[in-house]
């Protein structure tokens, strides 16, 4: 089989347009102005826990993060957005985000976290569902992924909720940097054929 051609693929990726949002939530760019509000809610030690980012988290770090994804976003190879209420763009809920994208075969991963006086209102629900769809359709994915560590119920259940499939446990399948465990990982898909679930 010929190697596929990719000269077509452009290599920055694009925000949705228009902004996604389902009138409840919307999903923004990151902005410098964010980076006091990513310090503020990655003092909750639940995060760190289940995620990559770390821990203890600085103003810099946040503002490294920030820098980094538009950095990714140009490379084509990340993008990341804020979740916020759709008609108070200041006030953080959480983030989420697609990472790695491969648009030569179709793939990507969404990652997703609430802060934790936003969590239990299905925000994070929300905004996969948003993302799921725009990256299915928008941005041409064939499948999505979210991989959620063993343990971490919460996450799975967003998954569930935003129509993803749970394929298979991924033992032993990722090095933890807080913990330095190698832990294993829930692994849940989305093709575009199935399209996200709306109830």
């Amino acid at each position: 089989m010929p190697p596929a051609d990719v000269s077509f693929v452009p290599r920055a990726l694009p925000y949705p347009d228009p902004p996604l949002s389902d009138g409840r939530i919307a999903l923004r760019s990151w902005c410098d102005a964010d980076a006091p509000r990513l310090v503020a809610a990655f003092r909750d030690p639940e995060i760190p826990r289940w995620t990559f980012i770390p821990a203890p988290y600085s103003e810099r770090d946040a503002r490294e993060f920030i820098a980094r994804q538009r950095r990714d976003r140009d490379g084509g190879v990340a993008l990341a957005f804020a979740i916020v209420p759709a008609h108070d763009e200041a006030t953080v809920l959480g983030g989420t985000g697609l990472e790695p994208v491969d648009r030569v075969i179709g793939r990507g991963e969404i990652g997703y976290w609430v802060a934790r006086e936003h969590r239990g209102r299905g925000i994070a629900t929300a905004a996969v569902r948003l993302l799921a769809g725009w990256a299915l359709s928008g941005l041409g994915l064939r499948r999505l992924e979210i991989l959620a560590f063993r343990g971490n119920a919460a996450s799975e259940r967003v998954a569930q909720n935003a129509g993803f499939v749970r394929e298979r446990l991924l033992p032993e399948h990722r090095l933890h940097p807080h913990s330095g465990e190698v832990r294993d990982m829930v692994l849940y898909a989305l093709e575009r054929d199935s399209g996200p679930r709306v109830t």
